[in-house]
């Protein structure tokens, strides 16, 4: 039993304890407890009884942020809308007409519709509008936390959304708008002052963070190796052991221990490599109500959860990962999850074995709140915007689920024994406040700028009168390794003469407005400073530079879009305003984000890897940003990380899910390493390793234009790579032949696709040589691949692998056939580009093989092409040869159509012979007939069979010049596309320096396009002009 059962009340004066111990046959002991109570428990003359628990569902509210600034810039689209109170309705951006509709306990429009009010509180708008502010909120969500605190029933408040949704401000606050919490502790204390003088109250406060499920007093200095135990108790459950809690009087002394708790919470997350997105907070507010009059006490505990990131939790994350997504970091959202999937099955009377309450710190300490003794609220916050689409409804599916839990809270009452009562602890207050601001008017400082905006300025460092070093806000300065991201001595900061310098030490790393430095700079007032891989600061001047800036705008983002504009990164680079029609294209702008928020885990990632000596260098790389599809279309575009070996140079590929999913397995790796525990394990599971593998390196286009007019095809194509520079040279011939192999001359050129249409077509890509490739460059030891895949080939053919040469020989050479040319595939060579892969081969790796078994083949052993028709008269899967038969039928239908060509063509000349015989006839008509017949046949038949022979002769050479013309335009026209695709991924310089140089290039690049479109023109008109002279010479002197 979990202690005593209360079942009567007597009218006597003393305690009565009965106990009653059983044991059964299988010796198990059970112990009965029966207590009566005396009569100064009778209140009012009713007896006291054990309270009945109500059930409750979780309370569920969602409420929508207005857009980010990030958001703003990149143009997103609202896709959320709240028609009640009730009512939340998100649209696909995909496909508008699909929307998805959620009804939950409250709905909070908070996205437009409000302004500021003379003291910085965002009201309505309108009167009438649907903005909810702070108050409505915590009107509805506060009060009735209060409400049951006051009734003695437990109660939670969960913060649940993707980072920078809005679970803070909602929780927490921001300058003069007060969160839930802040005006719950306010309220509790104002209502406290307000009661009846016969109850006495006790408030206690603690404030912990899971991170990496390790959890941390927030309210203590000293940091626990490993952290604090969470311990299980029959009576209390589960509990944190040693969790420091501190009693309170007033609502001042709650919100000095907040700012306590921010500013460690702070410290820590630059010290143990952890965004405050990635870690939960707890909130835990005791308040007992003593009744002195009836010797009963209530007793409620107020649990406040800010939860980690959302995104965290994305089951994609190891999505071709070979190691598993399971990190610790992740573990705990998604058992929450799992623990709410399995009450709300059991809500809807499904059947469920097992809650998984002990599968993460975090779903121990809320066993109560989910499913327990417990009122429980939740509140989820999303994003309106576009890109944020799927985060949002994942966020909108799993608040639907918590709905469904159903708790059993029950009131909270014991006797009050007769027994002195401790007094509260006192907290000395301090003038540290009072000297804080004044240093702050007084003196240089920097201001810590943090990804979560509730911690940024919480950290002030000042700059006094000499030299100091760096912000290192370690707890423990005993351990030996430097922190992740500052270093015991990284650099220092010096004011004298009424300058502040900045001076880096060694090789740390210190990056002002977004420029790495590497010797002493001044520092002038806003400046932006990164000291490590991510701790950043806004640096205040003195009092004589500063004015009345808006210091608001220098936030995480600010800093961060700064950096990458210095690396060379920004949306126009991207290309997102490709699109033709002055707008920002969404995909690109998402691309943009998802790079900015990398680059900071890829400086700590190096940075992790330094310490541990891992040897490994990781740099962000945009895939497809210079690469197009068979069309010349952009390809999608997205981030990928490049990680290189610095001594062995094995590179690897990795996704963006897949670097996350790494960085958290280093983050574990890394706090054993700084907890000076053994970081070494094996192989297969470092997080720094993973197998060789082949790596792109570019691709190369070749336009199929040459070949649907039989003109053979010989050129030098660059192989780009993602960055859209030149990683090699590609040497190819693409030839129309004969069945046999044997080359096309120009006498076979057409001057109309359409004349090949249903006919046979031979042709040979011959990969003769790779040039100047950079990848061999770099290391003798390594080799190359090349693939390429045609129309409708099911797989892509790989050329065999060549090593250790910088300027390898390919020389490879495969026939194709279509037996039958569809008007498809001839639309195909004429719009498309045969695309060339060049693949790094590296020690060790698997080389790149393409089975020939689904591919169809001649009898000569030629690949088919276009074999759609083919497809359909015969299973590929049973054989990969043509039977005979059907070749034959296909032989014989091109006869036959060669046949009916023949056979219109010489009515064609039947037609003018007979008109020729009438005209001569008519002309010769006073001739005797025998004369007649005599002279045309001896004059005309020796002159007709000469000029048909010279205007036969002269059409051929016609055709032969005419082919020849086209063949040099086509020539021309693939070097101008080059030209045009070059122009076209140059982007301007951010430096005004570099400007009027690049200006220049452009002016002439765009010159020599101008004036080689005109000289090819112009040759191909006076080409067209003389073949047609001749052609009309031929057609006079035939008459």
């Amino acid at each position: 039993m979990n202690g005593p059962l209360i079942i009567d009340c007597l009218g006597t004066d003393c305690f009565c304890w009965l106990s009653f111990q059983c044991s059964s046959v299988k010796h198990k002991r059970c112990t009965f407890c029966i207590i009566f109570l005396p009569n100064n428990n009778m209140n009012n003359g009713k007896m006291l009884k054990m309270p009945m628990p109500s059930t409750d569902s979780v309370k569920v509210a969602v409420r929508v942020r207005p857009f980010s600034q990030r958001e703003k810039n990149s143009g997103s689209k609202c896709v959320i809308s709240m028609h009640s109170r009730t009512t939340t309705i998100i649209q696909d951006p995909k496909n508008p007409e699909h929307t998805k509709t959620f009804t939950f306990d409250l709905a909070y429009w908070s996205h437009n519709g409000f302004q500021k009010d003379k003291d910085g509180v965002f009201i309505s708008a309108d009167p009438g509008g649907k903005f909810a502010g702070q108050k409505e909120v915590f009107h509805d969500l506060g009060r009735g936390i209060l409400d049951s605190a006051w009734q003695g029933y437990n109660t939670t408040l969960l913060a649940y959304g993707q980072t920078g949704s809005g679970k803070s401000y909602s929780m927490i606050g921001f300058g003069a708008n007060k969160g839930i919490i802040p005006n719950v502790c306010e309220e509790l204390f104002q209502a406290i002052e307000n009661r009846d003088k016969n109850q006495e109250y006790q408030v206690t406060f603690s404030m912990l963070e899971i991170y990496n499920e390790q959890v941390r007093d927030l309210l203590s200095r000293i940091k626990k190796p490993g952290g604090l135990r969470v311990r299980e108790d029959q009576q209390l459950g589960f509990y944190v052991d040693g969790l420091k809690s501190v009693p309170c009087e007033n609502y001042a002394q709650i919100e000095r221990l907040m700012e306590q708790g921010a500013k460690i919470r702070t410290t820590a997350s630059t010290n143990m490599n952890a965004s405050s997105s990635r870690s939960h907070m707890i909130i835990t507010i005791q308040f007992k109500q003593v009744f002195l009059d009836r010797d009963l006490t209530k007793q409620s505990s107020i649990n406040l959860v800010d939860l980690a990131g959302s995104e965290r939790q994305k089951s994609s994350g190891s999505e071709g990962d070979r190691l598993r997504e399971g990190s610790r970091v992740n573990l705990s959202l998604t058992n929450l999850g799992n623990v709410i999937s399995a009450l709300a099955d059991a809500a809807m009377g499904k059947k469920v074995l097992h809650v998984p309450y002990r599968d993460s710190v975090l779903t121990k300490l809320l066993q109560s709140a989910l499913g327990g003794n417990s009122r429980t609220t939740l509140i989820a916050a999303i994003s309106p915007a576009d890109i944020c689409y799927e985060e949002t409804l994942s966020t909108l599916r799993y608040a639907e689920r918590a709905k469904k839990i159903r708790n059993k809270a029950v009131v909270n009452t014991s006797t009050l024994m007769r027994e002195s009562r401790g007094e509260n602890e006192r907290l000395i207050p301090s003038l540290f406040l009072l000297q804080e601001q004044q240093m702050m008017k007084t003196f240089p400082h920097l201001l810590n700028v943090n990804e979560d905006p509730q911690l940024t300025g919480v950290l002030k460092h000042f700059i006094q009168a000499g030299t100091y070093p760096s912000p290192c806000d370690r707890p423990q300065p005993s351990i030996a390794h430097p922190s992740l991201r500052i270093s015991d001595k990284h650099a220092s900061f010096t004011n004298s003469g009424g300058k502040v310098m900045v001076t880096p030490y060694g090789k740390c790393n210190v990056i002002v407005n977004g420029v790495p430095i590497t010797i002493k700079t001044k520092l002038q007032h806003l400046d932006r400073i990164i000291l490590g891989s991510n701790s950043a600061y806004l640096y205040i001047g003195f009092p004589s530079e500063r004015g009345s800036e808006d210091l608001s705008r220098f936030d995480y983002d600010f800093f961060q879009l700064e950096r990458a504009a210095a690396e060379g990164v920004s949306a126009d680079k991207l290309g997102a305003m490709n699109s033709g029609d002055g707008k920002a294209d969404p995909s690109v702008l998402a691309v943009f984000q998802d790079y900015v928020k990398l680059m900071p885990l890829v400086a700590e990632a190096n940075q992790m890897s330094k310490e541990l000596k891992k040897g490994l260098n990781m740099e962000l790389k945009v895939k497809n940003l210079a690469s197009s599809d068979s069309r010349g279309c952009d390809l999608q575009k997205e981030v990928m990380v490049k990680v290189t070996h610095q001594r062995t140079h094995q590179v690897w590929i990795w996704s963006k899910a897949k670097f996350i999913n790494r960085k958290f397995l280093m983050e574990e790796l890394y706090q054993r390493f700084l907890d000076g525990e053994d970081s070494q394990v094996a192989q297969e599971d470092d997080p720094f390793w993973d197998p060789v593998e082949v790596v792109h390196l570019g691709s190369a286009h070749i336009w199929l234009q040459s070949l649907a007019y039989c003109m053979k095809y010989e050129e030098q194509v660059e192989f780009l790579n993602c960055d859209g520079l030149e990683e090699a040279v590609l040497h190819i011939h693409i030839n129309p032949c004969s069945p046999t192999g044997q080359a096309h001359g120009e006498e076979d050129v057409v001057t109309d696709p359409v004349d090949l249409l249903g006919k046979r077509m031979d042709f040979q890509i011959r990969l003769v040589q790779c040039l100047g490739t950079k990848w061999l460059k770099e290391d003798a030891e390594r080799g190359v691949q090349m693939g390429y895949r045609i129309y409708d080939l099911p797989n892509t053919l790989y050329t065999k692998p060549v090593w250790k040469t910088v300027n390898p020989q390919i020389d490879e050479t495969v026939q194709f056939t279509t037996l039958n040319a569809s008007q498809e595939f001839l639309n195909y060579l004429q719009t498309n580009a045969l695309i060339v892969d060049l693949w790094g081969l590296q020690e060790g790796c698997a080389e790149l093989s393409c089975s020939r078994l689904d591919l169809m083949v001649t009898g000569e052993g030629h690949i088919l092409v276009d074999t759609k028709k083919i497809s359909t008269v015969m299973d590929i899967g049973q054989s990969n040869q043509i039977p005979e038969l059907y070749l034959k039928l296909l032989k014989l239908e091109q006869e036959t159509e060669l046949l009916r060509n023949i056979n219109r063509i010489l009515r064609e000349e039947n037609v003018l012979l007979k008109e020729s015989i009438e005209r001569t006839s008519s002309s010769q008509a006073h001739q005797p007939s025998s004369t007649r017949k005599i002279t045309w046949m001896t004059a005309q038949g020796p002159a007709a069979r000469e000029i048909n022979q010279m205007c036969t002769t002269q059409q051929a050479s016609c055709d032969r010049e005419f082919a020849r013309a086209l063949k040099v335009f086509y020539q021309s026209m693939n070097v101008a596309r080059g030209q045009f695709l070059k122009l076209r991924h140059y982007k301007p310089p951010e430096d005004d320096q570099m400007l009027r140089p690049f200006v220049h290039q452009q002016s002439q690049m765009l010159k020599d396009f101008g004036d080689l479109l005109e000289s090819s023109l112009w040759k191909l008109k006076n080409d067209v002009a003389l073949i047609v002279k001749q052609k009309k010479e031929c057609l006079l002197h035939a008459e």
